[in-house]
């Protein structure tokens, strides 16, 4: 087992991982009156914020727009970024640039669909750890704001 990280190389490490080409992530959301709901989607890191692509007409889309909130999940057990994210804006998949961002990093392009939108999602709290040595220290980012 690797020795733990310092808080700099950890929040190095997230950043790697969320930039990563055609990662995926756990997006869990739920509504107010049902349980929660978990899916996979294909991740992009734009400009500090997380972004999916969902049908507009899906749970995770409703649930989303409707909370606010969503909370993600990137990465095997023992190499996991927790993201506690609000939703900034839903954009129409049409949109070029946030489309080409999206596109270049994920693994699909959903402007060659209909009834997408892109979930954007900018993070309040970031957690990353590998193993229980890693546990103490494990939040990067607090109320939108990175610690190190």
């Amino acid at each position: 087992m690797p020795d733990p990280r310092d808080p700099r190389t950890r929040k190095t490490d997230t950043l790697a991982t969320l930039a990563t080409p055609a990662i995926d992530v756990w997006v869990a959301s739920a509504s107010g009156e049902g349980a929660p709901h978990l899916v996979p989607l294909s991740l992009a890191w734009v400009e500090e914020q997380v972004v999916v692509a969902v049908e507009a007409s899906s749970v995770t889309a409703r649930n989303v727009t409707t909370s606010g909130v969503a909370r993600l999940a990137v990465g095997p057990t023992r190499d996991v970024v927790m993201i506690d994210a609000v939703l900034d804006r839903t954009v129409e998949v049409a949109d070029d640039e946030l489309g080409a961002a999206y596109a270049a990093q994920a693994d699909w392009d959903p402007r060659r669909s209909t009834g997408y939108v892109f979930l954007v999602l900018r993070p309040v709290r970031v957690q990353a750890w590998r193993e229980s040595d890693e546990i103490a220290g494990r939040t990067l980012m607090r109320d939108g704001d990175w610690l190190v």
